[in-house]
């Protein structure tokens, strides 16, 4: 099995602004010097993570998701990251996994932010999405996912990478730092929790605190406060590893959700 090389921009995000966000993200990419086989973007990352959806929704395959078709075939690599959708007169905040070719898959986020009042503007998700690239199974989801273990759980294995993509407040960032390497201990996964940083509109402060956590709780990467786009590689062997010597997944228990 081949290791991922992944690049994640953890970026300031310019409030409801699209075509600045796009043109900032582009920028920075230009730095990488690499080949990557993913780019992980934030929450919301045309937007900041807001509930102004009647104004600043897109349609499928709208200018958001042609740059992101363009970002895609420009480095030859799958992009992600999540955008305010609007289909059948209702609005989604929908992660794209978009692919060099153009084709894609979506992921609606399943745990709306009630206190924000997330789930008054967005349609919640009901699928989990699982994709494969090199033959790594990776569960990408958004932001409060991260709070459910049930949903998160990896039953029979189903991924080896679980990605969640945040607009993730400073001032909850402990219960970030502590819930991510619980996840990837549990599921015996690499996780990678990419966040914003600075100011959103509402004057809250994002501390970034990105970070990849391996299967057997080791950080591989962290950055707090700062922009930064970073490349690294994550070794599939590592997973095969852990799960051989502490095969506790094979005593977990046996359930399903009820969609």
């Amino acid at each position: 099995m081949d290791n991922l090389k992944i690049t994640l921009f953890q970026g300031y995000l310019f409030w409801e602004n699209i075509d600045k966000n796009l043109q900032n993200i582009s920028l920075r990419l230009s730095s990488i010097r690499e080949k990557t086989d993913l780019i992980i973007l934030p929450e919301m990352f045309n937007t900041g993570f807001t509930m102004n959806a009647a104004k600043l929704a897109e349609p499928m395959l709208g200018k958001t998701m042609q740059w992101m078709q363009k970002m895609a075939k420009e480095y030859s690599c799958v992009v992600t990251g999540s955008l305010i959708v609007t289909e059948n007169e209702k609005f989604y905040n929908r992660l794209i996994w978009m692919r060099p070719d153009g084709t894609y898959e979506c992921y609606d986020k399943k745990h709306l932010f009630g206190l924000a009042k997330e789930n008054l503007t967005y349609t919640a998700g009901t699928k989990k999405l699982i994709v494969e690239l090199k033959g790594w199974k990776i569960c990408p989801v958004i932001c409060y996912d991260l709070r459910f273990p049930v949903w998160l759980r990896n039953v029979n294995e189903a991924y080896d990478l679980l990605i969640i993509i945040a607009n993730w407040p400073e001032r909850r960032a402990l219960h970030w730092r502590t819930l991510i390497p619980a996840r990837a201990v549990e599921n015996q996964a690499y996780v990678i929790g990419l966040n914003r940083v600075g100011h959103d509109g509402n004057e809250i402060y994002h501390s970034g605190d990105s970070t990849c956590i391996s299967p057997n709780g080791n950080v591989v990467y962290y950055k707090r406060d700062e922009e930064d786009v970073y490349t690294f590689s994550i070794i599939h062997d590592e997973v095969e590893k852990t799960r051989r010597a502490m095969p506790f997944l094979k005593d977990a228990d046996v359930f399903r959700i009820k969609e």
